[in-house]
């Protein structure tokens, strides 16, 4: 059993990362674009992270898809896949990557659901909110990874769990 960081659209506030990273303890890191960091910062060594429309450092990549834990990922910001719109664009991504799970953001909205075939999580903004959940202050993701489950449970700013939003998924 591993447990993942999902964070996404910081927008500068770097001391929030940190203090996630040290009161989470996670085996691995995605970060989903809109850092506003530049790509060598301390923070990303050993996390995969993905340039957001807010990111101007040309050394980040627009997406990765690492295999982590036996699970193929496509991690992406979403504003080429038109995540605003719908799941559409960025369903035909994954299709073609092939990916278990797909982290996104941009929307700064939560998300997490299961869509032919994948599983979708958009961590929602852990400094700029919208959305139905924004009254929390900002959201970020932790993925419980086991041999047939993804256990995606929300966590505050504070790093505390939210408890009406967590959702299991079967491994597919």
């Amino acid at each position: 059993m591993t447990r993942w960081l999902v964070v996404s659209d910081n927008h500068g506030d770097r001391d929030i990362l940190v203090s996630l990273k040290q009161a989470l303890q996670p085996d691995t890191i995605f970060h989903c674009g809109d850092s506003e960091m530049n790509a060598d910062d301390p923070w990303f060594k050993d996390a995969y992270v993905v340039m957001g429309n807010m990111d101007f450092d040309s050394q980040l990549p627009l997406v990765q898809t690492p295999t982590v834990d036996g699970c193929k990922v496509l991690l992406t910001h979403g504003h080429y896949d038109e995540v605003h719109w719908d799941l559409t664009k960025l369903k035909l991504h994954a299709d073609q990557e092939q990916a278990d799970l797909v982290f996104y953001g941009h929307t700064h909205e939560l998300a997490a659901e299961a869509v032919g075939g994948h599983v979708f999580v958009n961590p929602g903004s852990i400094s700029q909110p919208r959305g139905e959940f924004r009254q929390l202050g900002g959201t970020c993701a932790m993925i419980t990874v086991t041999p047939t489950q993804w256990v995606v449970q929300y966590y505050t700013r504070d790093a505390q769990p939210v408890p009406d939003l967590k959702f299991t998924f079967d491994r597919l």
